[in-house]
């Protein structure tokens, strides 16, 4: 069996989805996350961004997995499931113990230079934020909503004056979180691992996917091979009319279920 996940297996650890009609964060409130571009050609724009990751990131880095992830980390134990694809930046599947992992948006635990490629963790660059920001109070998880991708809401007057370090191996070079930030194309490797891990099902395996456009074409090619496909999702998906099974639940209600049966 192959999964795909999405926001909505970690909702249930207190990180909120983008996209849920009534209960996501577009519904909810006019954030938006940050254009690729925007990031990349404005200052200001990674000035606004880093302050509101910065002070969301003691929150978000504590988040614990829940009664899904450790299911499927199970699952994975048990050789009952072949591989997950992952959309989350979260790294709760890894906190559960699961190793068969595809992270296809990458990691928000992680940090990129876009001059030089140098890649170091994002516990590391808490410290630099804090050494050049002392006054800064570290965020204390009660007064904002911390988003998927583990920043908060801020103004922009509230960002002032805030530093942001560059590079620590160039020097001078952008640093963004290694995550694909929206507007931003998916690294062509992990486009493939991913076809690759949907080419080597055997035709018996089933595929629980999410409902964004990666996951799309990943359904496509799956159905192509006639593979038998089932979607958990509170509300609608694009590829609801082209799977077998399709059911309107919270995902950890389902996992539960289906792990009780499969366990007798």
């Amino acid at each position: 069996m192959l999964v795909l996940t999405g926001a909505g297996v970690s909702t249930e650890s207190g990180l909120p989805d983008y996209r849920s009609e009534r209960v996501g964060l577009y519904a909810r409130t006019d954030r938006r996350p940050v254009e690729f571009q925007t990031f990349l050609r404005n200052e200001e724009a990674r000035r606004f961004y880093w302050a509101r990751n910065f002070i969301g990131w003691p929150y978000f880095s504590q988040v614990q997995p829940n009664t899904s992830h450790h299911i499927l980390a199970d699952w994975a134990s048990k050789n009952w499931l072949f591989a997950i694809i992952t959309q989350n930046v979260d790294r709760l599947h890894h906190l559960a113990g699961c190793n068969r992992i595809l992270e296809l948006h990458g990691t928000s635990h992680y940090v990129v230079c876009l001059n030089c490629q140098h890649r170091f963790g994002r516990a590391e660059l808490q410290q630099m934020f804090l050494e050049l920001n002392p006054s800064w109070a570290v965020y204390d998880g009660k007064e904002k909503v911390v988003a998927p991708d583990g920043d908060v809401e801020l103004s922009p007057s509230q960002t002032q004056g805030f530093k942001i370090p560059t590079c620590p191996q160039c020097g001078d070079g952008i640093l963004k979180p290694d995550v694909v930030f929206f507007g931003e194309n998916l690294p062509p490797w992990r486009k493939t691992e991913a076809a690759q891990l949907v080419g080597l099902l055997p035709i018996t395996s089933n595929l629980s996917p999410s409902k964004t456009f990666s996951s799309y074409r990943l359904i496509l090619q799956a159905c192509e091979r006639k593979l038998p496909v089932s979607i958990v999702n509170i509300g609608p998906t694009r590829a609801d009319s082209l799977v077998q099974l399709r059911l309107y639940s919270r995902i950890s209600t389902t996992l539960e279920l289906a792990d009780r049966l499969l366990s007798k």
